[in-house]
């Protein structure tokens, strides 16, 4: 509920205080009074855009600020949750306008960006007039207010439909995917087949390099070993340092110990001199190779380190890549099977989701009537009991809220064709169709703030009466701020403002004035009889008011 509205320095308004209560608040004043520019300074409080030119002549800034209470179940907490701002039963917003343009907006004095203040405004306030495109004038917010009055519950409606998004981008994506594969099957394929066949291992290019070089030296140093063979062989060290062997061991018996060093190192130098012709001889079999074995060697590699080239890849990461061609392969191979099953998964969740539209779309057009009568029911005491207000539910978009386009139409008489409200209805019957639809709708914005700005227009004598009695009525159990014209609308206000226009110091300043009973009814005889208010005209306020 909107508790108190400070106005400073906003158009002709320098200070402005306005203490509101719940129940139904009235605004009465001469045209051109400033009763217009309070719902300015309120919609620029809570964010709304409209016009720019807001700061008072001569002032630096204009400043606007609004309380509300929250109670604790107000949708506005959670607003206030999401922009990291602690809720309190106290709801302060204020917004500065500098003479520059700029605009700087705080809640509970901490600064937010307007958007923040919009987002909160839907849920604080709400203003309904014969130009007001963004309540129920505006056909887009016709399906939401149906589904408001029906109770529905769209939450399985907005899973299905997110299932089916989900398994149609799935399908999408493995169609893509196979389709691009496809493309490349002639190629995978003949990749696949040069792979198997060559097979190459890791490592093996490092060792078919090392084999081939070795083979190619062995040519060149055979002979060299092979001498180097010979010299140790009995032929050459070896029968030499055995025949000195021999030689000292027959003279050892003689030479009193003086040999037996010698004998032993020449022992030792023996063994050494068979391990290191057992190495030569390794050596020189290694060397002994078949010509056609380099050739098989060097083929291979050649192959190896082409086929790398070929593919962009190192000749050890082959097999890898040879792995990820056979993936590739496979996935055309079971791709239809693949497709198959996530077309089937698309199906199913577009049944889900058909069903359950369905099952929204029956709970709408059951709601529909319901409200068609509802509003049949309210038109009458309005004095139009020859309008027809009818919801109509046609084939729409299909989208996470099903697939019903809702359109609200009326037809003013019997007969007569029927379109949308603000096309079809004059002045004073769009502001009776508006507040009858509000009073069934009514239940659809728990703590919501009304606002009819001169609803009433255009209606007098008992249509004017019955407007107010649906007002009275809906402020019941809400709090409704009305700007009227009509004595017979404000008589039923509990309390009532009156917006005037004051010249001090050379400027024209607007004032609101909560008006006592006594001062009521002079302004509601001021309405009634213009100018010059008569003693009739006292007593026909008087009048009014005691309903």
């Amino acid at each position: 509920m909107l508790r108190s509205l400070d106005i400073r320095d906003v158009l002709i308004i320098d200070r402005l205080s306005l203490e509101l209560q719940p129940g139904l608040n009235v605004l009465t004043g001469e045209t051109g009074a400033g009763k217009s520019i309070l719902l300015d300074a309120l919609g620029f409080v809570l964010g709304w855009r409209g016009r720019a030119d807001l700061v008072r002549q001569g002032a630096a800034q204009g400043e606007v600020t609004a309380a509300f209470d929250l109670p604790p179940t107000h949708a506005a907490r959670t607003v206030l949750e999401e922009a990291g701002i602690e809720a309190e039963d106290e709801l302060i917003l204020r917004r500065v306008n500098a003479a520059d343009g700029r605009k700087t907006a705080f809640i509970n004095d901490r600064r937010v960006s307007g958007e923040v203040l919009r987002d909160l405004s839907d849920h604080l306030v709400e203003l309904h007039g014969q130009h007001d495109d963004r309540g129920l004038l505006n056909p887009r917010g016709h399906r939401a207010l149906l589904d408001a009055f029906a109770g529905l519950d769209l939450a399985a409606l907005r899973s299905a439909w997110a299932a089916q998004r989900q398994a149609r981008a799935a399908l999408a994506e493995a169609e893509g995917a196979l389709a691009r594969a496809a493309a490349e099957e002639d190629f995978l394929r003949h990749a696949v087949a040069e792979l198997d066949k060559l097979n190459p291992e890791a490592g093996e290019d490092e060792a078919l390099d090392a084999r081939r070089r070795l083979m190619q030296g062995g040519a060149r140093i055979r002979e060299d070993v092979a001498k180097a063979l010979a010299a140790l062989s009995e032929d050459g060290a070896e029968g030499r340092m055995r025949d000195a062997l021999r030689w000292l061991e027959g003279a050892s018996d003689r030479a009193e110990g003086r040999l037996d060093g010698a004998l032993d190192a020449l022992s030792r130098a023996l063994i050494e001199l068979g391990e290191a012709q057992a190495g030569v001889e390794g050596a020189l079999e290694a060397l002994d190779f078949d010509p056609g074995e380099l050739e098989r060697v060097e083929e291979r590699l050649f192959a190896i380190r082409a086929l790398a080239r070929k593919h962009g890849v190192l000749p050890d990461d082959l097999g890898g890549f040879a792995e990820g061609l056979r993936v590739r392969l496979a996935a055309i191979d079971g791709g239809a099977a693949g497709i198959a099953k996530l077309a089937k998964a698309v199906a199913e969740a577009e049944a889900a989701y058909a069903t359950e539209a369905a099952r929204v779309t029956k709970a709408r057009v059951a709601a529909a009537k319901r409200l068609d009568a509802a509003m049949a029911a309210e038109l009458a005491p309005l004095k139009m009991e020859r309008a027809v207000f009818a919801t109509e539910i046609s084939a729409g978009e299909a989208g996470p809220e099903g697939v019903d386009a809702v359109t609200f139409t009326v037809a003013t008489n019997p007969g007569a064709p029927s379109g949308p409200l603000n096309r079809i209805a004059s002045g004073g019957e769009l502001s009776r169709f508006l507040l009858a639809l509000k009073v069934c709708l009514t239940g659809d914005s728990p703590g919501l703030t009304l606002i009819f700005d001169e609803i009433d227009r255009g209606v007098g004598g008992a249509t004017a009466d019955a407007v107010g009695r649906r007002l009275k009525a809906l402020a019941q159990g809400a709090q409704v701020l009305v700007v009227t014209h009509s004595p017979q609308v404000a008589a039923f206000g509990a309390r009532h403002w009156r917006v005037e226009k004051r010249v001090a110091g050379g400027q024209t300043l607007s004032t609101v004035t909560a008006l006592p009973p006594e001062e009521r009814v002079e302004e509601i005889a001021r309405m009634l009889a213009g100018d010059t208010v008569t003693e009739a005209a006292r007593a026909a306020a008087r009048a009014l008011l005691a309903g």
